[in-house]
């Protein structure tokens, strides 16, 4: 079980980490950026990605030298502690080299469990939301306040996000679509940014497939912190990524679910 102590612990050592990576994005947000692909089908990367987590590692090398990492853009580091660092220093690469404010920083901190902390931070319009077991919380500029969930119960009071309009393959798009028909409102494109806007109350749903685990650690911690419910699309844990449902609310993650499922 970990104790208030190194909740506080971890907290200074994640800020630190958030507030490293706002350094090496910022400087290459909106700017001329070389741009890499991992895969032929284009999967972009660039230095300001590698740098953001390089730099975020050399805070763990510092604060935390006995936890794991497990980061997109480097190697997994095998810790001794139980703990394990979650770690996308650039979640929504598309979105940052277009230059819109959706892409964020997420880090978490994972046990055997899953993740119990973590943070999504969006540089640019310097907001960051976080989570831990003593809930969730918006910062910005040194103001805080908390973050809740909304109370939606129904599909058809419910707005739902996605990233990218095809979800995934054909079926998980059709799965999506069954569910889209019966909500008030469907949006796409917002990266890590429809997380927070979940875990902030202003939307219901969101639902992803083919995620890696360091796309949807931070955003487990912070919803879940927030009130709500982050499951994979058959209700289990999804902290693994793969398909990934997040709701507002017990009830509206049933019937998504029902949608989902067929």
């Amino acid at each position: 079980m970990t104790n208030r102590t190194d909740i506080d612990d971890i907290r200074k050592a994640a800020h630190a980490l958030a507030d490293a990576a706002r350094v090496v994005t910022l400087r290459y947000f909106r700017q001329p950026l070389e741009i890499e692909t991992k895969r032929a089908d284009f999967d972009p990367v660039t230095v300001a990605d590698r740098e953001a987590e390089a730099a975020m590692r050399a805070v763990l090398s510092r604060m935390r030298p006995d936890d794991g990492i497990l980061g997109e853009e480097g190697e997994a580091v095998l810790g001794t502690s139980g703990l394990t660092w979650v770690l996308d220093p650039i979640d929504g690469t598309r979105g940052f080299i277009s230059g819109t404010p959706t892409w964020g920083v997420l880090i978490a901190v994972q046990d055997e469990d899953g993740p119990f902390y973590g943070i999504i931070d969006q540089p640019f319009t310097g907001e960051r939301f976080e989570g831990d077991p003593s809930g969730a919380r918006w910062i910005r500029a040194g103001e805080t306040r908390p973050l809740q969930v909304s109370m939606t119960a129904t599909l058809a009071r419910a707005t739902i996000l996605s990233t990218f309009p095809e979800v995934g393959t054909r079926s998980e798009g059709a799965a999506f679509a069954r569910v889209a028909r019966d909500c008030r409102l469907t949006r796409y494109g917002m990266d890590c940014y429809a997380y927070a806007l979940l875990a902030a109350g202003h939307v219901d749903l969101v639902i992803e497939a083919q995620l890696q685990p360091y796309d949807i650690a931070a955003p487990i911690a912070v919803i879940q912190a927030a009130g709500g419910i982050v499951t994979d699309w058959r209700g289990g844990p999804a902290h693994h990524g793969g398909q990934v449902i997040a709701a507002a609310t017990p009830a509206l993650h049933a019937a998504a679910l029902e949608r989902l499922n067929g």
